[in-house]
């Protein structure tokens, strides 16, 4: 796609359309924004290399977004709806957006528009801006140029998943360097109007202490220190969804105790008068990016514990006011798995390695561009291959780090693959939606969330555009799916 070369340039392409003035921008023909215009403002947010142009295509696609009724927001008082039995009958679907990101961001648009889908998050987990190459302000730009392109109307939840603490880093003498990192990470997230943020901090949960209590103790505690700073920093009006975690997805399966030991503590450690989770994740059964086999073909016969989902769900909600348990892992399941969330009362669900996997799997896809990748990952990521791994258990397994190195070149690919991979993923996102019974929800988005309409700032969008994802921040440890 072709970039802009200039803010001057971006101007003159709006006359007609907006007028663009110092601080802020007056659109003069709502819904008039050409969709060439919108491609080329979305390519120069990502790929342009002076920070001012590259920050000034972001403030630019959020202030034309924002006159169309395109704003972030909380899914906060929706979930403390579904924690008070005032909403049920969907699972919400939280959809990681890793690779060709504008066109499959696109897709998600395109199948939420025909289904009148309002309840569903777009998220990136912290592991994921590093090997994608994705900081928060850049993501937020790309989703909300997806929505303008696509002629969605309504709130964007936008989600930091997985905001993780790294347990090796925890436990040595790099302790307060990881910590400071994740609230580095928080404050970045909520300055790029993330106002859903999923702490995760089940990685320090030691199964090995004698007490429920003692087991869960540091994560509660840090979930707890994490939600204050949250408060801290949330926007004024936003009250940010925050979800906790308590067991790690791959791990032991979760338990009614578990859940309860979590809560009470982080219930006492914060205190009356301050606003916790909504939602809390919880392991049945699954494994981000799935079981896979000696072939590198995920493995469908993944026994989940729904009726465990089901327990902790209720008691989330009956006895704590949460929206739900979250399930996590769950794009690589098989597709018939998917409507018996919505019936156990999950109140979110995380999907995203099996978007990735279309991708890569497409006819469409260019098989040499996909051989150089692979060639790229023997000789960058040869060390994160396991002694029992094959080699396409660790192709399948390890590919995902290429998606950085060769972002622009997967985001340029031709016309004709682009539409025939996007047209896929909407067809998937559509059935995924229908599974999860979440069309025609628009309504019930407006009556429960507040849609808050803050400034944007140019300035901090443009500060915001001249980071650089360092080699260390695409090796970052953590989980996503």
């Amino acid at each position: 796609m072709t970039m802009f070369q200039s803010v001057e340039e971006m101007t003159n392409a709006l006359k007609g359309v907006a007028t663009v003035m110092t601080d802020r921008v007056h659109v003069t023909r709502p819904g008039g924004v050409p969709g060439d215009i919108v491609d080329r403002l979305a390519s120069t947010a990502v790929f342009a290399t002076d920070p001012p142009v590259r920050g000034t295509a972001r403030w630019l696609i959020r202030s034309l977004a924002a006159a169309e009724g395109i704003r972030p927001a909380s899914i906060h008082d929706l979930y403390l709806a579904m924690g008070r039995h005032e909403v049920s009958g969907f699972t919400v679907p939280a959809i990681n957006v890793r690779m060709m990101v504008y066109d499959t961001s696109r897709a998600v648009m395109r199948a939420v528009k025909k289904l009148d889908v309002g309840a569903f998050i777009l998220e990136i987990a912290r592991s994921e801006v590093g090997y994608t190459e994705q900081r928060p302000a850049e993501y937020t730009a790309i989703m909300t140029a997806a929505a303008l392109r696509e002629g969605f109307r309504g709130p964007l939840f936008l989600q930091g998943d997985h905001v993780q603490v790294n347990a090796k880093k925890y436990a040595g003498p790099d302790r307060d360097k990881e910590l400071d990192t994740m609230r580095k990470l928080i404050v970045e997230e909520i300055d790029a109007s993330f106002y859903n943020i999923d702490i995760d901090t089940s990685t320090l949960v030691d199964l090995g202490k004698p007490t429920l209590p003692e087991q869960q103790r540091t994560n509660f505690e840090l979930a707890c220190e994490f939600t204050k700073l949250i408060r801290q920093r949330e926007p004024k009006g936003v009250t940010i969804s925050i979800g906790g975690e308590i067991g790690e997805v791959g791990g032991k399966n979760s338990d009614v105790h578990e859940l309860r030991a979590f809560m009470d503590g982080y219930n006492a450690c914060r205190g009356g008068g301050s606003v916790g989770i909504s939602k809390i994740s919880v392991q049945t059964g699954t494994a981000h990016g799935g079981f896979v086999g000696t072939d590198g073909k995920v493995l469908k016969d993944v026994k989940i514990d729904l009726d465990t989902l089901a327990q902790l769900s209720k008691v989330a909600r009956e006895e704590y006011g949460l929206a739900g348990a979250v399930q996590h892992g769950a794009s690589t399941l098989p597709l018939d798995a998917f409507d018996a969330f919505p019936r156990v009362a999950a109140c979110e669900i995380h999907l995203a390695t099996d978007f990735q996997n279309m991708i890569y799997e497409h006819p469409q896809f260019p098989k040499a561009l996909k051989d150089e990748m692979y060639a790229w990952l023997r000789e960058h990521a040869a060390d994160e291959r396991k002694p029992k791994d094959t080699e396409e258990q660790w192709l399948y397994k390890s590919r995902k780090k290429a998606i950085g190195p060769f972002k622009q070149r997967v985001w340029d690919l031709p016309a004709s693959a682009r539409e025939a991979i996007g047209q896929a993923l909407e067809d998937r996102f559509a059935f995924l939606l229908k599974q999860l019974k979440v069309p025609n929800t628009s309504a019930t988005i407006a009556r429960w969330v507040k849609v808050p309409e803050l400034p944007i700032d140019k300035d901090r969008e443009i500060v915001g555009a001249g980071g650089q994802i360092t080699a260390a921040e695409r090796k970052a440890d953590g989980l996503a799916d």
